[in-house]
């Protein structure tokens, strides 16, 4: 099995490695979901914490457009996984060991915790929980951040490794 493994990442690297437009497309589905999810994400969080100081209504319409914000940022998670795991294989001994690229899985991890959380406290607020706006405004504040700081990380590892 282990043979198995080896042979079909070794034929993998060969080529990803020898296909251009390969390396092309997977890289552009890293970044575009990226984009896209991390737009959409970045997006609804400002507006989540702008809605947080207005009334009601406000509130009850920004819940509302979340739940179209959630399909998106899961489509770019998707994108964005499935493309690492193709740009993680190609170059395993070099992502294998560095300690910047497991930095940017342990951010994806977190923003991935997070995004729980956010659902979590966007339940609660649809049921008008005061603690599920507080809950969404420290929920959007930490996805902000976190989506930079996992973009920070990956532009390192182009120039860092």
């Amino acid at each position: 099995m282990r043979e198995l493994l080896a042979a079909a990442l070794e034929t993998w690297v060969s080529f990803f490695s020898n296909q251009p437009i390969v390396r092309t497309l997977i890289g552009f589905l890293h970044v575009g979901g990226l984009l896209a999810g991390g737009g959409c994400a970045i997006y609804a969080d400002r507006a989540l914490i702008m809605a947080g100081q207005l009334g009601t209504a406000e509130r009850a319409a920004q819940l509302q457009a979340l739940k179209g914000t959630h399909r998106i940022v899961l489509a770019g998670l998707a994108s964005i996984i499935v493309s690492g795991l193709f740009l993680f294989a190609a170059d395993l001994e070099t992502y294998l060991y560095s300690k910047l690229f497991w930095t940017k899985m342990g951010l994806t991890a977190l923003l991935l915790v997070n995004g729980g959380f956010l659902i979590r406290a966007e339940r609660r607020a649809e049921n008008g929980d005061a603690r599920g706006w507080r809950g969404l405004m420290m929920t959007s504040v930490t996805s902000i951040l976190l989506w930079f700081l996992t973009t920070l990380a990956g532009s390192g590892l182009v120039n860092i490794g």
